[in-house]
């Protein structure tokens, strides 16, 4: 059963890959595109993540300074107990500042751990922002160069004049054959309106000399 699971999803990352594929080849901006965001999520990701480091040195650093107040204090409390005679007092004293000396010891070895992490995990998060830049760039420019070539495509296109064929200029060709025949139905219908406008006054200017005549 475990087998016949791996298979299928075997089979299904395959087909996956192959779709992702051929949509990189239709469109590689739009896949370049989509690859940008998931390295930005990532990149927002090790943010977060510097952000929590911070708060873990804070934290350290507190805990740090605490146990070493309370371990100077209980040192001193021990040597005030000794003085004056205090066996138990000095005794149990002493064995708090040794507890705070040891744990202060242990906070400053974590601290300084903490320090090494964070400078290292702050590196990273650079270098991946100035590649995040890097790649924004280069998509632009890639994007400018698609533009041109494009753009070069339709002109030739349209332009080469060993290519009538094209649908470009067959679009150009069929503007152009019906620009000629709206001027063409455009002046019919001028001098058709001309020679029945110059018809009627003639008709008139008769009837008026007829009407004279009389």
């Amino acid at each position: 059963m475990t087998n016949l699971f791996s298979r299928i999803k075997n089979v299904v990352m395959a087909d996956l890959h192959e779709a992702m594929d051929q949509k990189e080849q239709k469109n590689p901006i739009a896949m370049l595109n989509q690859y940008l965001r998931e390295c930005e999520l990532e990149t927002e990701k090790v943010r977060k993540l510097v952000e929590r480091q911070y708060k873990l040195k804070d934290e350290f650093s507190r805990e740090q300074r605490q146990a070493t107040d309370l371990a100077e204090k209980r040192k001193y409390q021990a040597e005030v107990a000794l003085r004056a005679g205090e066996t138990e007092l000095h005794q149990f004293a002493q064995a708090e500042y040794e507890q705070y000396a040891d744990r202060a010891q242990r906070l400053s070895a974590s601290l300084e751990q903490v320090n090494g992490q964070l400078a290292e995990l702050e590196r990273k998060y650079e270098e991946m922002k100035h590649k995040l830049k890097d790649m924004h760039l280069r998509r632009m420019e890639l994007m400018g160069r698609e533009n041109i070539a494009r753009a070069n495509h339709r002109i030739n296109q349209v332009l080469d004049q060993n290519d009538y064929s094209s649908k470009s200029y067959s679009r150009f060709k069929d503007i152009d054959n019906y620009l000629d025949r709206l001027e063409h139905q455009v002046n019919s219908s001028y001098y058709r309106s001309t020679i029945d406008a110059r018809i009627a006054q003639l008709e008139k200017d008769t009837k008026l000399e007829e009407s004279k005549s009389i």
